[in-house]
């Protein structure tokens, strides 16, 4: 009965797969060559960089902001804010020094000082970032974000008006892709001054990026203009950016087809086939460096203290049905937590080369031993933000839990702030859906969000090892030996199992083919300032 459950379940899903949309197009929609429509996912929670989180803010930050370095359309590296940068023998002192042209949209030139500033906000823990971690190599950032040494201590000096040095702990090979990250742009002091909290909102916001915050009207859209004070404004071609919140990706479909949208933010699992087989040239999907898995809330029961109950969970998912029948987009399916990265190895679990009859045998000895069994199933909760697609995945995964060992799962979605919130109090949560974008392609990006004091380490997890091996590795000059210990520190996490992982992501959109300018990049970054509209492929549309 069991099996005829979950084949209904998914024969379900799959059917779905293959229903072809109905959709009308709406008529009078005004195509501009200067206007740009983005699908951007969920609502912005803020438009601070130092305080927001998600990928769909980070889109709008990489508007409104110029770092000292920026991400050219392949997701290489390129100047930003620095026109330059130096890096001693022992790869431990950056020295950057400024564009002579950089300005504020205000008028005011960006110094070296407002960098300072700006890094030691970041750092400050009255700030109360959750993202502050990320500037750990620098020297005494962490004391600093503890609350150990004033926020001055942060080892970022202004030399001069255009010259800026940063000091590092440690050799940090991917510290110039860290600069590319929100939590490093620089925020205007004067406005940060006068406006405190809502210094980041329409008619306050003072900016350096390629545009400005126009509107921001919640749950509708954010309007981004084009700033003429723009270092490089002469190459910037769309005056005006329209993001979209739209959390349900059908619709978000259907907004695109309508002539609404220009690119979207990701396309539903169920109508994959059909734009395979109707829209196959503006359909993208290419590798993105991220991770989707379950967190356990570890602080309280049922899984804290369960080690096994958590392991035998991660054994009964079928990752194969899971990206070939529910998800269907090209997703690999995962067993470690960090994607594929040169030089590195990957950690998988043994159990994983099983067979599934030999993986559930042990799953329910497992399930057994941690206090449950037929007589006593698991009752949870498993929380996930309102998509149509995380719904499809969580509802599969509780079928397939409910088939090998009974367990009871009540789904409840949330509103993605709320879920975050909800996430980070640790209160009220016992399971969650989760993804990690990589914020600069090393598996330090994915291992610090499991460091035990990490502001976005949701599970709570706390692994006394895994701590000594992220914290060494921090340090560790040779690169062989630091990737070894970032390696030892997955698979000791592994074994303790505070995650589940999934599937490893591809980014999947739809793209209008009048849209030059956008290429797929790991990174999955497409800032408005490369992208440009050919107006002879716009004719007859």
């Amino acid at each position: 009965m069991r099996t005829l459950i979950l084949a209904a379940l998914l024969a379900g899903l799959v059917t779905a797969c293959e229903r072809t949309p109905e959709l009308e197009v709406t008529a009078g929609v005004t195509i501009s060559p200067t206007v740009l429509h983005r699908g951007n996912g969920t609502e912005p929670d803020s438009l601070d960089p130092h305080k927001s989180e998600g990928t769909s803010t980070s889109s709008i930050q990489r508007d409104l902001f110029d770092g000292l370095v920026n991400t050219a359309p392949d997701g290489s590296l390129e100047p930003g804010a620095a026109a330059s940068w130096e890096v001693s023998d022992d790869r431990m002192t950056y020295l950057f020094r400024l564009q002579p042209d950089g300005r504020w949209s205000n008028g005011d030139p960006v110094t070296a000082q407002d960098f300072v500033f700006s890094f030691r906000r970041a750092a400050d823990p009255a700030t109360l970032s959750n993202y502050s971690q990320i500037l750990a190599p620098i020297l005494n950032a962490e004391a600093v974000i503890r609350g150990e040494m004033p926020p001055e201590s942060l080892a970022v000096e202004a030399l001069d008006e255009r010259t800026l040095r940063f000091r590092l702990k440690g050799p940090t090979p991917y510290f110039l892709e860290l600069l590319t990250h929100s939590m490093t742009y620089p925020v205007h002091r004067p406005s940060v001054d006068e406006h405190g909290s809502r210094f980041a909102r329409p008619g306050a916001l003072i900016s350096n990026g390629a545009y400005l915050l126009d509107e921001w009207v919640v749950q509708s859209h954010v309007k981004l203009v084009k700033n003429p004070l723009y270092r490089e404004a002469d190459k910037v071609r769309i005056e005006t950016v329209y993001f979209y919140p739209i959390e349900s990706p059908a619709t978000e479909l259907q907004r695109y087809r309508a002539g609404e949208l220009d690119w979207t933010e990701t396309v539903p699992h169920q109508q994959l086939n059909w734009i395979r087989q109707n829209l196959p040239e503006q359909l993208h999907i290419a590798p993105y460096l991220g991770s989707y898995f379950l967190g356990f809330n570890v602080l309280r029961p049922p899984f804290a203290n369960q080690p096994g109950l958590r392991r035998a969970l991660s054994m009964v998912i079928d990752r194969r049905i899971l990206t070939e029948k529910v998800t269907g987009g090209g997703e690999m399916p995962a067993y470690s937590y960090i994607p594929e990265l040169p030089d590195y190895e990957q950690q998988v679990p043994e159990w994983a080369s099983w067979p599934m009859v030999e993986r559930v045998e042990k799953a329910r000895q497992l399930y057994e031993e941690a206090g449950y069994g037929p007589a006593n199933s698991l009752v949870m909760e498993l929380r996930y933000n309102t998509s149509e697609n995380h719904r499809r995945i969580c509802l599969a995964i509780a079928a397939m839990w409910k088939q090998t060992l009974g367990v009871q799962t009540r789904l409840l979605n949330e509103e993605f702030k709320v879920f975050l919130e909800n996430r980070t109090q640790k209160i009220v949560t016992e399971a969650f859906r989760a993804g990690w974008i990589g914020d600069f392609r090393d598996p330090y990006s994915f291992m610090e969000i499991l460091y035990s004091t990490h502001g976005m380490n949701d599970t709570g997890y706390a692994g006394a090892r895994v701590d000594d091996l992220i914290a060494a590795s921090a340090t560790e000059p040779d690169p062989a030996t630091r990737l070894r210990m970032l390696a030892d520190a997955e698979r000791s996490m592994l074994e303790d199992q505070p995650i589940i992982p999934l599937f490893f992501y591809v980014s999947r959109k739809m793209v209008k083919p009048w849209v030059k300018g956008w290429q797929p990049n790991l990174l999955d970054y497409h800032p408005s300032r490369h992208i440009f509209i050919d107006v002879d492929l716009m004719d007859g549309q």
